[in-house]
């Protein structure tokens, strides 16, 4: 048992700041309205072509380290600062002051995605890359963070999530959004702290968690009422660095390999 608490502990870890206070109760789902167990399929096996694939892109994105990608990686680090990462994206940063909504409604489905993620982790147990390959990170991980499993990114999940709320609120800015939820998912390829397959299983389990969380009439509140929000913000906000914004979509529109 105490092993098992042990592994519990570790596999939390991975992901503990997406959900702000641990000890928050809110979400939009019950636990066992949703179980992402359930949902999402199993790792690559070892030794196969797609676990190999894996390996390799592990190996090539080692040269990305001093880049200005690996800097972005190294921002997208910190959960915490997701709506201003998403800023280029939206046309304006969003701030907890200028739309607490949007902040109270990414703080509560934390909640939900913090579950999402510790679940089908704890089934498959798979180790992070860096834990057979040697290589350069972009952060300094701790030992719980190294030990906690590889599948699905935690961070992957999250950005896809987020962004599937922001485009279903800004829908014309949907395209742009997207895109940024996909390079906070391939930051962590970048990063060298996941496994592509693992950033790729993030975004199934985001899209899977989106899909379910329409079941909740407070969730879908909570989206109109962000909606609402975004486009009053929006039109009075000032815009963010052109100059920033368009270095942004030009490292996310290029291919890591």
């Amino acid at each position: 048992m105490r092993v098992l608490a042990l592994v519990a502990a570790l596999t939390l870890t991975g992901c503990a700041t997406l959900s702000g206070d641990a000890a928050t109760p809110n979400r939009y789902l019950a636990k066992s309205a949703y179980d992402a167990r359930d949902h999402l399929g199993p790792p690559p096996a070892k030794g196969s072509p797609e676990a190999e694939k894996d390996r390799q892109i592990f190996r090539a994105t080692r040269a990305l380290q001093g880049t200005p990608r690996w800097t972005l990686a190294q921002a997208d680090n910190v959960e915490e600062n997701v709506m201003d990462g998403f800023s280029c994206a939206l046309g304006f940063t969003p701030t907890k002051e200028s739309n607490p909504k949007l902040a109270a409604m990414l703080l509560r489905v934390s909640g939900d995605v913090r579950s999402a993620v510790a679940g089908p982790k704890m089934k498959y147990m798979r180790a992070r890359p860096f834990r057979s390959e040697k290589g350069a990170l972009c952060i300094k991980p701790g030992l719980g963070f190294s030990l906690s499993p590889d599948y699905p990114s935690g961070h992957s999940t999250w950005g896809w999530t987020v962004g599937l709320i922001l485009a279903e609120a800004a829908p014309d800015r949907a395209e742009a959004i997207l895109a940024r939820a996909r390079g906070f998912g391939e930051s962590r390829i970048v990063c060298g702290v996941h496994n592509a397959s693992s950033v790729e299983a993030g975004k199934r389990n985001a899209e899977n968690l989106f899909a379910a969380l329409w079941a909740s009439d407070a969730f879908k509140a909570d989206l109109a009422g962000v909606r609402a929000e975004l486009d009053a913000a929006r039109a009075k906000a000032t815009p963010p660095d052109p100059a920033r914004c368009t270095a942004q979509a030009n490292l996310l529109g290029a291919p890591l390999l």
